[in-house]
């Protein structure tokens, strides 16, 4: 019976290599399917699909009647019906020559949507290198540098192909091909080389890829594969126009399962449709979410009425726009499970993520589930969630960008500290629920979901959090709310219609994205004057794409010496630009632009982010600003970055038009920038504490609010000394107190001022200013980074204030420095013992607790002698073997493959012994060498290399053992050591 099965296995692999489908598997007797025996080759997939997808593409679009008529009155066909039929003469020609199993061409159709295969770690620079090294050409040579600099334009034919990196692969491959006619690789050989690519483990297994299709293909199809390993089609196709022509379900089983394999496998006979539960959602298996359209060009009375089609119900709602990752989570009760209840994770592009967030209650590596034992009411059996995975600082109880979400969840897998209030961590904001209880509710609306959500869901505070929204019924509520999320660095808003059902896989009106492109602090626009120029790609390719804008240095600069055309890197924009913007920079700068030399940068012109050095931002191509053009932008905001020169950039900037009215020297200054947005915080902050005035509505709540002063509270005031510790110090607050204890930069201002201290407003670094920090702003981030200046923590001033004798200043101590130089950190550390204790004050009761805790035990053990300890197990009975990691202790073992094919097998003996307590002899001539290991397939070798190593080794009085492999691998398995005589070698 056993062999049956294994026979039967065995059958069904078979057929999955040659494509037969999943439902051909089910009932073998009862189908008709071929088998499929060939695959169509890449010839003719690119010669019959992609060369005609692609010429199709540079046809106009037809006009409001879809079709045009012909020279001779007969209607042609639009180009979309073109397409289809491309398409369509490809799927029938497969399911005739080849069979009902579309998978293998599918996943090289449609790259980006294949989630069976890993990814490839390979982007335009580094498939770059490879072919330079593959086709032997000089990177420094022409065609090795228009490779390595794809989207500058070449020197020769390869400008029209700059921002084309397949186009330009094609052009150099094409001078020096292995093949001029199409080669022989079918698709199914493809796809094999295509998994040992994504499984490669470095460069070289790379180039043994690549070498094999330089080999068998043409230029024209290694362009293609270029394209496919890119992920970078651009045929002009959709998969949702491909996928129906495939099944008229396909499209739709795509959107709840995300699996090509599934599609082709379930949806290989045209003439069966779905059923209606297997249209839908289903636990542990990845959807196509809702997405949100962006209306730019609406206003927000259009975007309410969208919002809002009946008189009766006005409402919609109002979420805030996370900076995060959106992301399902699939929860069911499975009592094989540990913990009973099982989880699953996947993003929006459907890669899982249920190894960083957790499978179950008990997963003790997880970063999220492990915290939400009770975040279920019961009775839920089983739910799918829609959210975002955001990243929160537990340190200031904010959000933080995106960039560092998986880093923040790896590191909370690996923290077992209880903590919940210090470090980053992931937290799921959930705002949709699609599933409950064995039930699907995506046919619901989103008011009756939320009710459901709200019942189903308890919060974990920061771990699962239901997202907040707000109701509105006029388009007066989006402004104000817009301005609060983008004074907190968020990405805007999501407008939602409250009576609209959930659409799998749609970008539709129910949801609308508002950013920040709608905002006016500044006014009307900002005149800024462009100073560099980066090249695109695709379309855009070969030309300036987007552009560097600065601002001008200030007269005091100019006074210290500054060349006056000198200017600040500020933002960089590429929206907003039409075709006829691009017409006019290249006819008003043509000859002007300079490629930049990263060796030599243009410094007396233009100052980048981290200097020099680092040159952050740095442009393709720069221009002198007397020969440059002025472009009014319209931003969201200022935002703190290094990236850029003053340590600030927009947030969100846009082309609104051209300036070529306007000189160079007319455009903004750093000088007025700071004029203008001085201007402006003090508004927006005169409107908030206007708004916060009328929702005062009682003493007691003005006196709440004074004692948890924050960060915009009212400035706290001099009340006049209270004391002369500070006295002759003076004092520089860069920002204001988060730990220990919570003050504002004005409060601890003020208590300064109360015992005798002065305050400065401007840093002096390098003086006897005493600069303190407890929060790393963009003013202290500088500092840092200059390395010539101290930054002392708050918690030195609340130590001073809290020491018995207040007649000095306390002596700064480790504890009290923010950041420091090697000078005054050694000093610190004499003004304590080497515990921590302080020498100069009292500590407190907790931090005599902390000290204590992290005194070292010391124990004077001797010296460990590892053969001494070996002895001693020995004489109580436990011997090498009964330990795994000493099984071959007083072995010395040397390794000898025959062929270079058995070196494979070498590196991984090679571990088992040194994992094992043995030692690997480099050479037969040592001494001590026990046993050598003989690696080879093939008997008859294995027997000729050991009587040459027998002659070799016939003079020494002590003959290693002459053994197969196997031997180190049983002995490895066994987890002792076996005998040798089996695996000897005669």
């Amino acid at each position: 019976m056993a062999d049956t099965a294994v026979s039967k296995d065995a059958a069904i692999e078979d057929d999955l290599q040659y494509g037969a489908s999943k439902a051909e598997l089910d009932d073998k007797s009862e189908t008709s399917l071929p088998r499929g025996e060939h695959s169509l080759t890449t010839k003719e997939l690119y010669q019959e699909l992609f060369n005609p997808l692609n010429e199709n593409k540079k046809q106009p679009t037809a006009g409001p009647g879809g079709r045009k008529q012909g020279p001779r009155g007969q209607m042609k066909l639009s180009p979309h019906e073109q397409r289809r039929h491309v398409i369509e003469r490809f799927v029938t020609r497969w399911r005739k020559e080849v069979g009902h199993d579309f998978y293998p061409a599918l996943r090289i159709i449609l790259p980006d949507k294949d989630r069976d295969r890993g990814v490839y770690g390979l982007k335009e620079n580094a498939i770059g290198k490879l072919l330079v090294k593959l086709i032997k050409i000089d990177k420094n040579s022409e065609d090795g540098y228009n490779l390595l600099h794809w989207k500058l334009p070449g020197q020769t034919t390869a400008s029209r192909l700059a921002g084309d990196f397949a186009g330009r692969c094609f052009e150099v491959i094409s001078k020096r091909p292995m093949r001029i006619e199409p080669g022989d690789m079918t698709i199914a050989e493809v796809n094999v080389q295509l998994d040992r690519l994504a499984a490669s483990a470095g460069e070289q297994e790379n180039l043994r890829v690549f070498e094999v299709f330089y080999n068998r293909m043409n230029a024209e199809e290694i362009m293609w594969i270029i394209r496919i390993i890119l992920k970078q089609m651009k045929v002009g196709a959709t998969e949702r126009t491909i996928l129906d022509l495939w099944h008229p379900d396909g499209e739709a089983l795509f959107s709840v399962s995300s699996s090509l394999k599934r599609v082709c496998w379930e949806l290989h006979d045209p003439s069966t449709r779905l059923e209606q539960e297997e249209a839908g959602i289903a636990l542990m298996q990845c959807f196509q979410p809702q997405l949100a359209q962006f209306q730019l060009s609406t206003s927000f009375q259009k975007m309410t009425e969208l919002l809002r089609p009946t008189e009766d119900d006005p409402e919609y709602w109002i979420e805030e726009k996370l900076d995060g990752e959106r992301m399902q989570m699939h929860m069911v009760a499975d009592a094989d499970h540990p913990g009973g209840t099982r989880f699953c994770f996947w993003s929006r592009k459907a890669k899982d993520y249920t190894y960083l967030y957790g499978n179950g209650f008990q997963d003790d590596q997880s970063s999220l589930t492990r915290h939400l034992g009770h975040a279920f009411t019961s009775g839920v059996r089983n739910l799918i969630l829609d959210g975002e995975m955001i990243e929160w600082d537990m340190d200031v109880d904010k959000i933080v960008a995106f960039g560092t979400l998986k880093t923040a969840a790896l590191s909370e897998c690996s923290n077992n500290s209880t903590s919940d209030n210090a470090g980053h961590r992931p937290i799921f904001r959930v705002f949709d629920i699609l599933y409950l209880n064995d039930k699907q509710l995506t046919q619901y609306t989103l008011r009756d979901r939320f009710k459901a959500l709200e019942r189903a869901v308890k919060p974990v505070h920061r771990r699962l959090e239901i997202h907040p929204h707000t109701v509105a019924t006029g388009p007066d509520a989006i402004q104000p709310l817009l301005r609060d999320v983008v004074a907190n660095a968020s990405e805007g808003l999501v407008l939602k219609n409250p009576r609209s059902m959930y659409r799998l896989n749609s970008r539709n009106d129910d949801w609308i994205k508002v950013k920040p492109e709608y905002m006016d602090e500044f006014g009307e626009s900002l005149d800024c004057v462009v100073i560099g120029g980066y090249y695109g790609s695709g379309r855009r390719g070969g030309n300036l794409s987007s552009f560097l804008c600065g601002l001008r240095v200030t007269q005091n600069h100019i006074r210290a010496g500054a060349n006056p055309e000198k200017c600040f890197s500020f933002f960089k924009v590429g929206g907003g630009f039409k075709a006829d913007d691009y017409a006019l920079i290249r006819h008003k700068t043509e000859g002007k632009w300079i490629p930049w030399d990263r060796k030599n940068p243009p410094s007396e012109y233009i100052e980048l982010g981290g200097g020099e050095a680092k040159q952050y931002e740095r442009p393709d191509v720069w221009i002198r600003p007397s020969n440059s053009f002025v472009v009014s932008v319209k931003a969201a905001s200022v935002g703190a970055s290094d990236q850029f020169a003053r340590g600030f950039t927009l947030r969100f900037p846009r082309l609104r038009r051209l300036r070529p009215d306007r000189p160079w020297d007319s455009a903004l200054s750093l000088e007025e920038f700071q004029e203008l947005r001085k201007k402006v915080d003090e508004e927006f902050h005169e409107k908030a504490m206007t708004l916060e005035n009328r929702r005062r509505k009682s003493t007691k709540r003005v006196k709440r609010d004074l004692v948890i002063a924050g960060e915009d509270a009212a400035p706290a005031e001099f009340a006049g000394e209270r004391g002369q510790i500070f006295k002759g110090l003076e004092f520089c607050i860069l920002s204001e107190s988060l730990k220990p204890f919570k003050k504002t930069k004005t409060e601890l201002e003020t208590l300064i001022k109360e015992n005798g201290g002065l305050i400065s407003q401007r840093a002096a670094p390098g003086t006897n200013m005493i600069l303190v920090a407890g929060k790393r702003v963009v003013k202290v981030a500088s500092l840092m980074k200059s390395g010539d200046a101290d930054l002392i923590s708050p918690r030195w001033i609340q130590d001073c204030l809290d020491s018995s004798d207040r007649t000095f200043a306390l002596p700064f101590e480790p504890r009290h420095l923010f950041h420091a130089s090697e000078a005054l950190k050694m000093a610190a550390e004499e003004n304590t013992d080497q515990f921590g204790d302080s020498y100069a004050r009292d500590v407190s009761t907790d931090e005599l607790r902390d000290i204590l805790a992290d005194m070292p035990i010391h124990e004077d053990i001797g010296a460990f002698g590892r053969r001494q300890f070996l002895e001693d197990l020995e004489k109580r009975g436990k011997g090498l073997n009964d330990l795994h990691g000493m099984i071959l202790e007083r072995s010395v073992v040397h390794l000898k493959a025959v062929e270079d094919s058995d070196l494979p097998n070498l590196k991984k003996l090679v571990n088992w012994i040194r994992f094992s307590g043995g030692r690997v002899a480099e050479g037969m001539e040592d001494a001590d060498v026990t046993h050598i290991v003989l690696i080879a397939e093939d008997p008859m070798q294995a027997g000729e290399a050991a009587d040459t190593i027998r002659k070799a080794l016939s003079k020494r009085s002590q003959i290693p053992r002459l053994v197969r492999g196997q031997w180190v691998e049983d002995c490895w398995k066994e987890k002792t050591l076996v005998d040798e005589e089996p695996y000897a070698i005669l």
